[in-house]
């Protein structure tokens, strides 16, 4: 359980950046674009925001409560 929650807690931080930045190089990937088409700009935003938040959560459960 420990390296799951390392890696959900780097994706949960990536998924962040990702959110607050717009890094143009992952922002035009194609399957991003699809969620921007299917929610908007700031549907997509806050999407990938809670979705990173919740896999921080999980992640800093995994690894600090169930080690």
């Amino acid at each position: 359980m420990l390296y799951l929650g390392i890696f959900l807690l780097v994706y949960g931080l990536f998924c962040l950046l990702l959110a607050i930045f717009k890094f143009p190089f992952l922002w035009n990937i194609s399957k991003i674009q699809g969620f921007v088409k299917l929610m908007g700009e700031t549907g997509t935003t806050i999407f990938i925001g809670v979705w990173g938040v919740v896999a921080l959560g999980f992640g800093i459960w995994l690894t600090f409560f169930l080690a």
